[in-house]
């Protein structure tokens, strides 16, 4: 671990005016320590914002639910609010890492995590995304665990947060907020695929700050459910994930939202196939119609060509969860 300065800041604008090209945030620091460890960034300065006031969650005039970027995962998991309007968030949150990592990960942190791919965490070897044009060597390499669908040449890495997949299905928001001023970023286009340039996860600035989340209204909180296929029972990363949401009239579906995880570079969704189902009947057929269609683009690697059925499997067993009113977190 190279040597840094550190600097702690008391509010967003403070800690923007700390901010210097070399400079990283830091809040649990339970992605970025480990980062920092194998040497694959090496900040000049970090940023301490824990005690920024970004810690509640609260319910803004238009319904919609605002949540600070310093909440922790433990804390939005367990949150009655969240329970009560939006339980296939907190479902995933508690289907992701362990009881301690998520009593220090906060909401913003998660967002910003980094692949688990074998290659990315290995000094040793190329690796596109931390060293752009070097090579992607899970293209031929070891592959299982890897994106099949919207990866390119450059990079076939997945994102590995649970919470992320059930806040794409939700169709959340973000405020960011940088030197330049403040903005609003759809859940939708935060993330990005690695097209030609995999050493970027996101659309954030290197000088712009999480400072919330937002939901909308509709929490889908009748009829969600979140479903995580891993290779373990606890603190491992998805295979496969899937945040299935509907709003039913009746056995009629009247809206719908799936999400992967495990499987691209960003949560996964495609909304024609969402669009398909609405006036569809809530039926096992339905629903196996609707996977298929969701999956007949994949290009898997010659590890991870069981992720096609894989997934087929799980949507249609989390939209039957989700009809049936799925799990209460």
């Amino acid at each position: 671990m190279n040597p840094f300065n550190y600097a702690r800041a008391s509010d967003v604008n403070e800690a923007l005016a700390l901010y210097r090209p070399g400079s990283r945030f830091i809040a649990g620091g339970t992605n970025l320590l480990d980062l920092m460890k194998e040497n694959l960034v090496q900040p000049e300065r970090l940023i301490d914002i824990t005690r920024l006031p970004l810690h509640e969650i609260t319910l803004q005039g238009n319904d919609r639910v605002r949540i600070g970027a310093l909440v922790s995962n433990a804390d939005l998991a367990q949150n009655p609010l969240i329970q009560a309007r939006y339980p296939l968030l907190s479902q995933a949150i508690l289907a992701g890492a362990s009881p301690q990592l998520r009593n220090m990960a906060t909401t913003g942190g998660n967002l910003l995590q980094r692949t688990r791919c074998y290659y990315f965490y290995d000094a040793g070897v190329p690796c596109n995304k931390r060293q752009p044009g070097s090579g992607c060597p899970a293209r031929t390499g070891l592959n299982r665990i890897h994106a099949i669908f919207g990866a390119s040449e450059q990079c076939v890495a997945t994102h590995p947060s649970d919470m992320c997949v059930a806040l794409a299905a939700l169709g959340a928001s973000i405020e960011v907020q940088g030197q330049a001023g403040s903005r609003v970023i759809d859940f939708a286009d935060f993330h990005r695929l690695p097209e030609d340039h995999p050493e970027r996860d996101n659309q954030l600035a290197d000088d712009e700050l999480i400072v919330a989340v937002e939901l909308p209204a509709e929490g889908f909180a009748a009829h969600s459910h979140y479903l995580k296929v891993r290779d373990r029972a606890s603190y491992a990363f998805a295979l496969v994930s899937v945040a299935a949401a509907l709003r039913l009239d009746g056995d009629v579906i009247r809206e719908a939202r799936l999400a992967l995880g495990g499987v691209a570079h960003k949560p996964w969704r495609n909304q024609a196939v969402e669009a398909a189902l609405i006036g569809q009947p809530v039926s096992h057929e339905t629903f196996t119609a609707a996977a298929e269609a969701l999956v007949k683009d994949a290009q898997p690697l010659a590890g991870n060509a069981f992720k096609v059925k894989l997934a087929r499997r799980a949507i249609v067993r989390a939209l039957d969860e989700a009809a049936l009113g799925g799990p209460r977190a």
